[in-house]
């Protein structure tokens, strides 16, 4: 009964703490989205060395992933926030995603702009958006089976 009580007294900070949290995150993105050089651009020895010793782990892989990692958050996020309208996770993060690359093409002439990180970025929102279902279902699942 205690841990009920503790978790119902939490709900109420959800969706403040995550709104915090996705400024917060907003300010780091745009900050690596509009970096005026290639985020990565020291990081090419260390990227040669781990494809020589992982040959699956190309450049394009490592890029592709970390695109991918760097949108969950803001799948986490939206869904947090958006509740019942977590449908719109997606698609929020397709338009800030085409955002970020119409900037860095108009804006950043050392930077590339492609369609390929915007199916990444829209892949690391579909993963976070997952993560809360799988959360929340479990949560209710959970609360169901102690209701038993």
């Amino acid at each position: 009964m205690t841990a009920q009580l503790v978790e119902t007294s939490r709900r109420p900070l959800v969706r403040p703490v995550a709104a915090v949290l996705l400024v917060v995150y907003a300010v780091s993105l745009a900050v690596i989205a509009f970096w005026p050089t290639p985020v990565d651009q020291g990081a090419g020895p260390l990227l040669r060395a781990l494809a020589r010793a992982v040959p699956w782990l190309t450049y394009d892989v490592v890029e592709f992933t970390a695109n991918i990692l760097l949108f969950v958050p803001l799948g986490v996020l939206l869904a947090v926030l958006l509740g019942g309208a977590r449908v719109f996770v997606v698609p929020i993060a397709v338009a800030a995603s085409l955002a970020i690359e119409a900037g860095q093409a108009v804006l950043l002439p050392g930077r590339t702009a492609t369609m390929r990180d915007v199916v990444a970025n829209a892949a690391g929102a579909l993963v976070g958006l997952a993560l809360v279902w799988w959360g929340a279902e479990r949560s209710r699942r959970t609360a169901t089976a102690g209701e038993r």
